[in-house]
């Protein structure tokens, strides 16, 4: 998969071992320069190319930019059986497989960008190794004590009726603008649900979002003990995860800052990416 083929500034993809699993991890911009790991969302069919591939190369220059498929999305591998446990025992996971990816990659600490989902695993990493994140941004992100809108519900309980139709609606409720999708909604759905219904994706997304296990959800004291500089950025429009999300990571993290976005819904970075790799540019570099 290719972004631009500028300098450095190719997106190449490959399949590493990490931790006893197999990611699939795209990077770009020269290994030598300082890391930042992008830690894509949730969802059915969502891959780290569809979160960060646009983005990838604006931030090659000065960066290696390293964004795998987590482990149980998209293209890397999918542990049968699934960790026991739902969403709590699997971000664990998650996050252990991200630092093994970082060990098999030769990096010794890398800032994390992470989207919803992303972000909760980041939480995660900071918990378990903190040393090896340098600065974190939390875009849109999980992890707060918040009841599931109905738009969340929507994208868990997809695999109810996993088609097109459904799909094309449920993307919609990312963005604030429909008008993002020009003309193309009918056609990215169906590539989506292509992915989404291989029986592996299927499987991981049940085991994710088992209800016997209920979300992650960090403690005003497990937040305080994180004390990474983060940028917590949240969508005011967001149907995903409300804006309360992001001003409840932000009053509890003793060093994170609060950006809100208007008119932007869940998918900052593709709804306002040029607004977001402005502010991720001028946080990294502080």
């Amino acid at each position: 998969m290719t972004a631009t083929t500028a300098d450095n500034r190719e997106v190449r993809s490959q399949d590493i071992q990490a931790g006893g699993h197999r990611l699939r991890v795209y990077t770009c911009g020269d290994p030598s320069k300082p890391a930042i790991l992008f830690v894509h969302g949730s969802g059915p069919g969502v891959s780290a190319p569809s979160n960060w591939a646009h983005l990838m190369p604006s931030f090659a220059g000065d960066y290696y930019c390293i964004a795998p498929d987590v482990l149980g999305f998209g293209d890397s591998e999918h542990p049968e059986p699934a960790p026991n446990g739902g969403m709590p025992a699997y971000t664990t996971l998650r996050a252990r497989s991200l630092l093994a990816l970082l060990d098999a990659l030769g990096v010794a600490k890398a800032h994390f960008v992470g989207n919803s989902m992303g972000g909760m695993i980041t939480l995660r990493v900071a918990q378990i190794e903190p040393a090896r994140i340098d600065k974190m941004i939390l875009m849109g992100s999980g992890g707060a004590p918040i009841p599931p809108t109905a738009d969340l519900m929507k994208l868990i309980t997809f695999y109810q009726d996993p088609s097109p139709e459904a799909m094309a609606d449920l993307l919609v409720r990312f963005v604030d603008d429909t008008g993002l999708f020009a003309g193309k909604l009918e056609e990215i759905a169906r590539t989506r649900v292509a992915l989404a219904t291989r029986d592996d994706v299927r499987r991981s997304h049940l085991a994710t979002f088992n209800p016997e296990y209920g979300p992650v959800k960090y403690t005003e004291d497990e937040l305080a003990a994180i004390q990474h500089q983060a940028l917590v950025l949240h969508g005011r429009e967001d149907r995903m995860l409300p804006v309360a999300a992001g001003y409840y990571l932000a009053e509890n993290l003793p060093n994170a800052r609060l950006h809100v976005l208007p008119h932007a819904g869940h998918w900052i970075q593709i709804e306002q990416a040029a607004g977001f790799t402005a502010q991720a540019k001028l946080f990294l570099t502080e």
